[in-house]
């Protein structure tokens, strides 16, 4: 393991560490928050007219089987080698995980609780805000939580196309046969994953404190 991992190289490149992970974490977090205020008046949109739900989830089911090397070749031309060439379809992939958990949140909330609101003078926006989406919080966290590891997960493959936060040590790992630098990658890859996802579930119990008593 010795011969495998270079200490001294990984103790000497903190500061690389630093700055690529911070580079990974805006391209990976700036998509899912984007994808988020789609989905929430999408989600919404569906719920109130369900016939319009199946052929929303089948065309976001098929935007995330689009592969994301085609996207982002494809967006060179307009976006050129900028972040949002990798932001624009990790935006896209979030909605097939997203618009779903919206719609089955919203749907989770009883209608006796909707009517009760209403009677209580809750209706429209103000019920929406303070009683329906708090009860849908849960649900909808939990697509949250899968959008922001896939996604933290699927930025390192701009690397390919020089955008791509720490995937940019895989590919330099790989070109100089230096297998030190492509696992600090990987590891700080998943540390990250583990503590974004750690982070949405302390964010969710403070967002449902009843949840706890």
């Amino acid at each position: 393991m010795s011969d495998w991992l270079d200490w001294d190289w990984l103790a000497s490149h903190g500061e690389l560490f630093a700055a690529l992970t911070g580079d990974h974490l805006y391209l990976s977090i700036l998509p899912v928050i984007g994808g988020l205020l789609i989905s929430l008046p999408l989600g919404l949109a569906c719920v109130r007219w369900p016939r319009i739900y199946p052929p929303v989830l089948g065309t976001t089911s098929v935007l995330y089987a689009l592969p994301s090397l085609a996207l982002f070749v494809l967006l060179i031309d307009f976006t050129g080698f900028e972040p949002l060439t990798v932001m624009i379809p990790l935006t896209i992939y979030t909605l097939s995980v997203l618009v779903p958990n919206v719609v089955d949140g919203l749907r989770s909330v009883p209608d006796p609780v909707r009517q009760a609101a209403t009677a209580m003078g809750f209706a429209g926006i103000r019920r929406l805000l303070q009683v329906e989406l708090p009860i849908a919080v849960p649900v909808i966290m939990a697509g949250l939580r899968v959008a922001t590891v896939a996604n933290i997960s699927l930025v390192s493959v701009g690397a390919i196309i020089g955008i791509g936060g720490l995937g940019q040590l895989f590919t330099e790992g790989f070109q100089r046969g230096f297998p030190t630098e492509i696992a600090a990658g990987v590891a700080l890859i998943v540390a990250l994953a583990v503590a974004a996802d750690a982070l949405l579930v302390i964010v969710q119990r403070v967002l449902t404190p009843w949840s706890r008593a």
